[in-house]
């Protein structure tokens, strides 16, 4: 089966990345089977455990579905951070400003971290189709500026600085929470949005005229073009909508775990998208196990620092060995496609 062909190198590549995670903690004087246990158990150990590594593959399956769209679309997206810090504050701004019934008042909120977050991708988006702007860094740097906007907004000489001892805002509105799954834990219905969203875009993608035409852009911009496909308007689109979506991650980061915006609460989370993305192979319904796998790897980690059995360090080189081994091999054929496409639209204008 084509799946199975498809995970056979992802499943070894984990393997081969945890072998070498083994030589490197032998290597630095730690037990190899502790280490590996206590990551095993802090990500799987038991309910309490698996909560937490759903609700750190929460924000990872919005981030991996924002970088993918675009990927879909020839497009790469190392701005999802920015969005995801966006859409959070957006999402905790009218969490605790509107007053509005339960349900209706966490669409809203949903509603307002989409859009804003949007808004920081169709901004790099136009500037692409419009303008030619390499996307890599108009998406990294407003990723900086909404990053810094954000600390700037509930700082000490911001607008929205909601207590003495931290930099976040005000709690948000009961009526806008994700109620919790689990009690005296912070897993959410923030996962199950995640899902849904993961099949939405999934049948946008594989089963409407707009998810072909994207696709048909990301593959060929020239053969697209010729097929009477508006390549400019569909990068604008990509962008936009990876933008709401890492958007939304960020909202339901805030209204499902945190419950206000704090200052810097995201430990990486868009540049997980990245990897989750790839590790994928750019599908929506993989996005989502991909982001368990990342969660895991989080939450595992956490575990090993702990417990005391190694430094946080080198859960961190764990999770680093991970990524670059699934990762490094579909980054390397997207560049090389890159570069291809690139030398035949100079061929051709010339």
């Amino acid at each position: 089966m084509r799946w199975l062909k498809e995970m056979a190198p992802i499943v070894g590549a984990i393997v081969l990345a945890l072998a070498v995670g083994a030589i490197v903690t032998a290597a630095t004087g730690y037990s190899v089977v502790a280490v590996f246990r206590e990551l095993a158990r802090g990500a799987f150990g038991g309910p309490y455990q698996l909560a937490q590594t759903l609700t750190q593959a929460t924000p990872i399956i919005f981030t991996s579905l924002s970088f993918l769209i675009a990927f879909r679309c020839g497009l790469f997206n190392i701005g999802a951070e920015g969005q995801l810090y966006l859409g959070a504050f957006a999402a905790a701004w009218a969490g605790f400003t509107f007053h509005l019934p339960p349900v209706i008042h966490t669409v809203v909120c949903l509603l307002f971290g989409a859009f804003f977050g949007g808004i920081w991708g169709f901004i790099p988006g136009w500037l692409r189709a419009r303008r030619g702007a390499n996307e890599f860094v108009t998406t990294m740097m407003l990723s900086y500026v909404a990053i810094y906007l954000t600390s700037w907004l509930v700082s000490p000489d911001g607008p929205y600085h909601g207590t003495q001892w931290a930099n976040q805002t005000v709690r948000i509105a009961t009526t806008a929470q994700f109620p919790r799954l689990l009690r005296g834990a912070q897993l959410s219905w923030g996962i199950v949005v995640g899902v849904l969203i993961a099949f939405i875009v999934w049948y946008l993608l594989f089963r409407t005229p707009r998810g072909y035409e994207l696709r048909a852009v990301g593959q060929n911009p020239l053969a697209a073009e010729y097929g009477g496909i508006e390549v400019s308007r569909n990068m604008i689109l990509a962008l936009t909508l990876a933008g709401a979506l890492a958007g939304l991650g960020g909202a339901a980061e805030i209204l499902g775990t945190h419950r206000r915006f704090i200052e810097n609460f995201s430990p990486g989370y868009g540049w997980d998208g990245i990897a989750g993305g790839l590790i994928a192979r750019a599908h929506p319904i993989a996005a989502i196990f991909a982001a368990i796998l990342m969660g895991a790897l989080r939450a595992g980690g956490m575990a090993i620092d702990r417990a005391g059995v190694a430094p946080a360090d080198l859960a961190a080189v764990i999770q680093g060995l991970v990524i670059f081994f699934v990762v490094a091999p579909e980054l390397i054929k997207y560049f090389r496609r890159l570069v291809t496409r690139r030398e035949k639209l100079g061929d051709i204008e010339s």
